[in-house]
């Protein structure tokens, strides 16, 4: 069971599927029914999950040139590497796309497909290997996920949506760069070229810090549309938290500080997302 957790990367997928979620309760207007979010939801995990199978199947050479990797599933031999394996991740993908639109539109089936493929294509096959940059661009992948759930509810995406899906476009980045600096020398051995492998740690702490920054104050800004009191709460305390951990960083760029600020933004996600998430809740419950 732990090796299938492995390859699929069902903890990521877990938090993709909590972000279609938030975008479900973020929007306005409509609503659907518990039965077709769920299977929505479903959806949005499995095509996830999928995209990282996929992930783990291109770059098990890489794999094997990173300590952190080392003991994955293809890697290691606990899951014999063919190419049966590509054949089950794009069913998984189609049933997951047929059955996001079969429960909502075609819409949401679109953006579920575009989560998937941004992290399984246009991130690990295109840009993971050539550039710098490639977790920016790659990062579309969760924003993706929040356009899906609110797609679900009313094809026509409204500005909570919207401004949700920037803040988790803009999330990634920071996140994933902080991960990079504690495992910099990892990156390099395999030859990724990681911000922090090109750049350094240093330059790459201005751009976490800007990223985070730049985030957090949307974060709160979305406490003046239709987000209550709990998000609005959520907000501050989780941004407060990610921006002292990217000033931390900033001032003495480092591992530990490094992990400090990667861990913080997990936390940060996580009460935005709840707080959405309960704001949600209690608006459609007031309104039943």
């Amino acid at each position: 069971m732990k090796t299938v957790l492995n390859l699929f990367k069902l903890r990521i997928g877990l938090a993709i599927a909590l972000t279609a979620v938030a975008g479900l309760m973020i929007s306005p207007g409509g609503r659907i029914s518990a039965l077709h979010a769920t299977i929505l939801t479903l959806a949005v995990l499995l095509s996830s999950a999928a995209a990282g199978a996929f992930n783990q199947f291109w770059e098990v050479d890489l794999d094997r040139r990173m300590a952190r990797t080392r003991n994955r599933p293809f890697v290691s031999g606990r899951i014999r590497h063919h190419g049966g394996w590509l054949a089950l991740i794009v069913a998984l993908t189609g049933i997951a796309v047929a059955g996001a639109w079969l429960a909502t539109n075609a819409l949401a089936a679109l953006y579920t497909f575009l989560g998937a493929f941004f992290y399984a294509v246009v991130y690990t096959v295109w840009l993971k290997r050539r550039t710098p940059w490639n977790i920016v661009i790659g990062g579309l992948a969760g924003s993706f996920a929040v356009l899906a759930g609110a797609a679900a509810v009313q094809p026509e995406l409204s500005p909570e949506a919207l401004l949700l899906a920037l803040i988790l476009f803009l999330w990634t980045p920071p996140h994933f760069w902080s991960l990079s600096i504690v495992c910099r020398d990892d990156y390099a051995e395999a030859g990724v070229p990681m911000l922090p492998v090109v750049k350094g740690d240093v330059w790459t702490s201005r751009a976490i810090l800007a990223h985070t920054l730049v985030l957090v104050a949307l974060s709160l800004l979305m406490a003046l549309l239709s987000p209550g009191w709990i998000y609005t709460a959520c907000a501050a305390i989780g941004g407060w938290m990610m921006v002292r951990a990217a000033v931390r960083l900033y001032l003495k760029p480092g591992r530990a500080t490094a992990l400090s600020s990667f861990h913080a933004s997990l936390v940060q996600l996580s009460l935005l997302l709840l707080g959405a998430i309960a704001d949600g809740w209690m608006r459609n419950a007031l309104a039943a």
